[in-house]
């Protein structure tokens, strides 16, 4: 049945659960914020939506871009390099980005009738994303609950996996990783070095895939 929508980068692990969920899936949506990376991922996305026939809409939020601070939306030379533990990655945050998506895929969901909206947040993104945490997720799962005439609410099955289980996830049901973009600073080539970039490489590693992105620095 089909009774979701989908929050969908581009990205390895929303193109997973997008393979994974297809079935239940009648809207993916695209959010462009102006970061680096957004034209890269949002390719990705209408590529893997186009393959499955899952209508995919992108939803322009330029005010993000415009007044919020990150070193997301500052250029390719503003994103800190190495790995995710490492203090100066929380210059990566958006504010509340997740909490703005979601709001609006809620809308959205709402006006078709759709009971759930799905995000790839995992467990690697605790430590420095606030909101992609557990605790979060559900709260906002429960204002949406609550806010809406139907119910909608977050279905966010990867939050306690790490991005492996997801690879692992992805190679079973046969992802092809090739056409996902992943690197914060938004070039033709993934940096290889940004800590998205480390954790794409750490990921597809542990999950015994040979890694097909094409790097920078290789």
């Amino acid at each position: 049945m089909k009774d979701s929508a989908i929050v969908v980068s581009g990205g390895m692990d929303s193109i997973t659960l997008l393979y994974e969920k297809a079935a239940n899936i009648a809207l993916a949506v695209t959010f462009d914020y102006g970061s680096n990376h957004n034209k890269r991922e949002i390719a990705c996305a209408a590529y893997h939506c186009q393959q499955l026939s899952i209508e995919h809409i992108i939803i322009p939020l330029a005010f993000i871009g415009q007044h919020f601070k990150s070193s997301l939306l500052e250029g390719a030379d503003a994103v800190p390099e190495g790995h995710y533990e490492a203090e100066n990655m929380k210059s990566t945050v958006v504010p509340f980005r997740n909490g703005i998506m979601l709001s609006v895929a809620c809308g959205l969901a709402e006006s078709r009738k759709l009971s759930h909206v799905l995000i790839a947040n995992h467990h690697g993104d605790h430590s420095i994303y606030p909101d992609c945490r557990a605790g979060f997720v559900h709260a906002m799962s429960e204002a949406m609950r609550h806010g809406t005439y139907i119910g909608v609410t977050i279905d966010a099955p990867y939050t306690d996996i790490s991005k492996a289980d997801i690879a692992r996830i992805g190679k079973r049901i046969g992802v092809d990783y090739s056409k996902t973009y992943s690197c914060y600073k938004g070039g033709e080539k993934h940096c290889g070095k940004c800590g998205t970039c480390v954790e794409r490489k750490e990921a597809l590693r542990d999950a015994d895939i040979q890694d097909p992105t094409e790097y920078e620095t290789e």
